[in-house]
């Protein structure tokens, strides 16, 4: 699964902290870490973004 995805539902309250730490394999410090990070921020952005054909 991609590491975006559980970031942004966690982001946006469908699961825990601990459930995203757990979905990625990792501890639930380095989530706050990676939650804050703005490179993680902009890249979630940027994909979530479609395109206009004009």
């Amino acid at each position: 699964m991609d590491k975006r995805k559980v970031i942004t539902a966690y982001r946006r309250g469908f699961i825990t902290m601990q459930e995203c730490a757990q979905i990625l394999g990792i501890d639930s410090l380095q989530i706050v870490g990676m939650v804050n990070d703005p490179e993680w921020i902009e890249s979630s952005r940027v994909r979530g973004r479609q395109p206009v054909n004009g």
